[in-house]
């Protein structure tokens, strides 16, 4: 009998044994390669030595200080080399643990920012439906994820949601990518109208969709509408680059492919490659001063923010990513990938559309490819899909609702960086496999 709360109640996972370069071994030797890297976290695969020794060494020093009494030289170093990285405009980092909590400080920051500068209006926030942002309450209620949302309803605060940028389900016959990239970023403005842009906080988005959608990119032009729009009326651009950072779409930052900078912006997941717990806000240096030269002092924080060890880690992982070029691996395997999921199931007949940027695409399955028609959710295609991978010996993540929460289904990957053309050929034979097994 197990005393662990387990993510299901009904079932328990195999043991995991240990875990090297891009597979994960369980407690009866079986050998798994982890194509979606967890949750699009192992970018650095597993053992990768550069990164253990960084912590062991943190650890000989010391492994914990608050943040409230010391600063450390890892927080220092990880900060320092992040914003030498950053999309411009960038130029302070808050170290926290995790990506909603990255998130929650985003929302908190935003807020406070708007009380320092003398305009307490504005406190409503925008994000787009579909969208997931985090667990914590004020994450979870920014998202448009109905399916999350629905339970702690009552728990959150209210917030405004627009489409997507959904080129696959929502661009319409005979508009270009262009024309339907502006008329989903002006409903921002639309909305930010109808709320009163005295009133309006910021806009929230993933640069690329993750979890919800399954690696759904903006067409061009998108971004810098939104840009564009957020400037004209004072609203805080805030980007979550939780999933989709780190290099995970083949630039350091996902949004350096959109030619803009955000005024806040979250990362996780890849900054620590799951070696530490660690996520980060990332803000602009007029955010910032606001506060300092204000009341002095983020009315937030969290007991690990800053973490020694945790920071240490973090480092060494942007070390392989920027120094030893990973991030531009992300890049050329994810366009190899690409071709590959192509060549193999570009006409298969439950395949509507595979989509992505680097290391991180995303499939849909319709059960007719001309009409687009989703299966029915009591078909439970994702459920089968990932237990019948998972036996083929491969790691990914399959979600339902991706069209509204509760419709449409997609599977999404995420290898670590330091795949080879071999590798992308056994993902192919296991999602083959997992896939007569299924349609």
């Amino acid at each position: 009998m197990t005393h662990i709360f387990h993510r299901n109640s009904r079932t328990v996972p195999p043991e995991i044994s240990h875990g090297k370069g891009v597979y994960l071994y369980d407690n009866t030797g079986k050998q798994y390669f982890d194509g979606s890297g967890g949750a699009a976290v192992s970018c650095l695969g597993h053992s990768d030595a550069a990164v253990t020794e960084a912590i062991k060494n943190q650890l000989d020093k010391v492994a914990f200080a608050h943040s409230g009494f010391f600063i450390s030289a890892a927080a220092e170093s990880l900060s320092d080399k992040l914003i030498a990285n950053a999309p411009q405009g960038l130029d302070k980092v808050y170290i926290v643990s995790s990506g909603s909590e990255a998130m929650e400080s985003t929302l908190k920051l935003a807020r406070q920012y708007f009380l320092e500068i003398g305009e307490p209006t504005r406190h409503k926030v925008i994000a787009r439906r579909q969208s997931y942002h985090g667990n914590t309450l004020g994450a979870l209620a920014t998202g448009g994820n109905m399916w999350r949302r629905e339970p702690f309803a009552p728990l959150m605060i209210e917030t405004s949601h627009i489409a997507p940028c959904y080129e696959y389900r929502d661009k319409q016959t005979g508009e270009t990518a262009q024309q339907y990239g502006l008329r989903a970023a002006n409903e921002l403005e639309t909305e930010i109208l109808r709320l009163g842009a005295e009133n309006v906080m910021a806009f929230v988005a993933e640069p690329v969709v993750g979890a919800t959608a399954g690696a759904v990119p903006p067409v061009q032009g998108y971004f810098k509408r939104i840009r564009e729009i957020c400037d004209q009326y004072g609203v805080l651009l805030i980007l979550d680059e939780v999933m989709c950072g780190m290099g995970r779409t083949g630039t350091l930052f996902a949004v350096e492919q959109e030619g803009i900078s955000p005024d806040i912006t979250a990362i996780a997941k890849g900054l620590g490659a799951g070696y530490q717990p660690i996520g980060a806000m990332l803000c602009t240096a007029k955010i910032h001063d606001a506060i300092k030269e204000g009341s002095g002092f983020f009315q937030h924080g969290h007991t690990y923010m800053a973490h020694p060890t945790a920071s240490a880690a973090a480092l060494a992982v942007l070390e392989r990513l920027v120094d030893d070029r990973l991030v531009q691996r992300s890049f050329e395997m994810g366009e190899k990938l690409q071709q590959a999921l192509e060549s193999a199931f570009g006409l298969h007949p439950n395949i509507g559309d595979i989509r992505g940027r680097g290391l991180f695409r995303g499939l849909e399955f319709v059960s007719d490819r001309d009409s687009k028609t989703p299966f029915p959710p009591e078909a439970m295609i994702t459920k089968k899909l990932k237990k019948a991978a998972f036996e083929a010996g491969l790691i990914c993540y399959p979600m339902a609702g991706t069209i509204d929460g509760k419709t449409g289904d997609h599977l999404l990957l995420a290898p670590p960086f330091i795949i080879a053309d071999h590798h992308i050929d056994e993902i192919i034979t296991k999602l083959s496999t997992a896939f007569k097994a299924i349609f």
